[in-house]
Parts: structure tokens; sequence; C-alpha cells
């Protein structure tokens, strides 16, 4: 039997790429696009965080306590600082953990057959990693963020009043020294390795999983769900590290890791360790979710532009 005759590809035709190779700065510009939106839960869960005296307990009464005294604006405090965190840190560790994975964990052979899936184990050593450099190149404006968020909440007498991110570089540096810019470093980074490894490798797996198990295909509802879940793991995940590198930012003065621990424990005991998680969740639940979108939006519209499929 005669083979039919192959068809011919015309050369307007889509390409298929073995991997494609997305911009290092999507993850940036996505999670800058998130922040935007999330900017009031964000500054809400540093208020609980930082609480003293007799300022509202619960994340409504800190929203009006805020609205109350500082006006809707009041909600948007340290924003600034908050995109310039999300270009800094977050284009770091996103950036270097797509290209992680391009490198060690690709799409496909080089034959052009589809490659086994990396591990769980492999995606969080990875974004682990990834998270950590993030932490390291974002810390000064992550300082920052912290320290407007805060501020208002100050008596007046102890406010830093930064006009903006790049006035409070400035004025940190002026001064504090240039050694401010990497107070908390340490405890920043632990989170920024947790939190990546919660978000990053937690979506590729559960996104994964989805759609090879059940009848969920690469779409919106897919994405949502997978970032929600990855939204819950780094929660959790983080919330200790993140009350810990809170309250060394938002200090007046100087406090080891051990000082800050020990001050922690006597006060509220291993409850510490989750204080705030619920407004913690819902920041970064949200936060997870718009960042993913905005991401698989990024893909979408970078595929269609350059006509490519994955």
């Amino acid at each position: 039997m005669e083979k039919p005759a192959a068809v011919p590809v015309p050369s307007g035709s889509r390409k298929q790429p073995a991997q494609v190779h997305y911009p290092f700065w999507f993850g940036g510009s996505a999670s800058s696009m998130a922040a935007c939106v999330t900017h009031p839960l964000d500054l809400v869960k540093v208020r609980l965080q930082t609480r003293t005296g007799d300022m509202p307990k619960s994340m409504s009464g800190t929203f009006v306590h805020i609205v109350k005294h500082n006006g809707l604006r009041g909600l948007y405090n340290g924003l600034s600082a908050s995109l310039l965190r999300q270009i800094t840190y977050s284009t770091t560790r996103f950036g270097i953990y797509e290209e992680l994975k391009t490198r060690l964990a690709p799409a496909r052979n080089h034959d052009g057959t589809p490659a086994k899936p990396p591990s769980f184990l492999l995606l969080v050593a990875m974004a682990s990693a990834s998270g950590f450099v993030g932490g390291l190149a974002g810390n000064a404006a992550d300082v920052l963020n912290v320290r407007m968020q805060h501020d208002a909440a100050l008596p007046a007498a102890q406010r830093r009043n930064y006009a903006h991110a790049i006035d409070g570089l400035v004025r940190m540096t002026r001064e504090e020294g240039f050694a401010s810019w990497f107070r908390g470093v340490v405890p920043n980074s632990m989170r920024a390795a947790a939190m990546t490894a919660g978000q990053l490798a937690s979506y590729d797996v559960v996104k994964r999983t989805l759609i090879r198990l059940t009848p969920m295909e690469d779409n919106m509802a897919t994405h949502f769900t997978a970032s929600f879940l990855a939204g819950v793991a780094a929660a959790t995940i983080t919330s200790p590290i993140d009350v810990i590198k809170t309250r060394i930012m938002s200090s007046q003065s100087s406090h080891s890791l051990p000082k800050v621990l020990g001050e922690l424990y006597a006060a509220e005991g291993l409850r510490w360790m989750f204080k705030g998680w619920t407004p913690s969740f819902l920041r970064l639940g949200p936060q997870t979710i718009c960042t993913f979108l905005f991401l698989e939006s990024h893909r979408k519209i970078y595929r269609k532009i350059n006509g490519v499929e994955e």
C-alpha cells in the first residue's frame, strides 16, 4: 500500500520548541502587579505582627483603625517600597528558578521526546536556592517595606517619615550606614527560601498533578486552584520566620535572633509561631493567586507574540 504524501508545513506555521524560554523579568512584573492588588492586606499583616499597647487585635479592627486615622490612602502606605521589593526580590527568585528548571529539568529531551518531570525534591531545592538569593537581593527593599508600613502606627516622635522608597534607601545609608540594608538578612533570606519553595515548587507540582490525574486542563481554573494551594503551603511554612523577620526589621535598635526568639517565647509561648497566620494567608493567598494568574498571562501573551506552542 502506497504511503500518503507528506503534507508540507507552511513557513508561517507555529514552531514547536524544545522548551519555551521566558524572559527573566516575568516573575518580577507579575509580582509587582499582584502587589498593587494585595498591598492593603500586607499592611494589615505587618501592623498585627508589630502591634503594641491598645492597638486592635483583629484584622477587621486594624483595617478600620488605619482608615479612621490615615484615610483610604493609608492602606497603601509603603507601596513604593513594596514595588521595589518585588522588582528586586521576585525578579531574582523567579528568574533564577526558571533558569534552573530550563537547565536542570528541561521539558524535552535532546531528541524532542518529552522528558521525565522533575521530582518534587529537585523543585524544592531549586526554589529554595532561588529564594535565598532573592532574599539577599531584596533585603534592603524589604526593610523599607516593613518600616514604611509600620511607621504610621508609631508615636509621632518615633516615625521615620520616609517620603518614598528611594528617599528611604538614601536616609538609611546616611543615618545608619550601608549595613542597615542587610538588617535581618538571615531570617529574611530563610523566609525567602521557604516562601519560594512553598509557592513555586508547590505550584508546579500541584498544577502538573491536576493536569495529569484529573479532567482539568492547562487553563485559568487549574492555575487558580494550584496557586491557592501554593498560597496555603507558603503561608504555613513561612509564618514563624515572618514574625521574626518583621520584629527585627521594625525594631528601633539592633536585636540578635536568639534574643528575639527568647522575647517572643517568654511573652506568648509557642503561639508566636503562627501569630498573624490568618491575615498572612489572606494576604499571601490572594497575592500568590494574582501572581501566578498574571504570570501565566505573561506567558500566554509571549507565546502568542512569538508564535510558539509549549
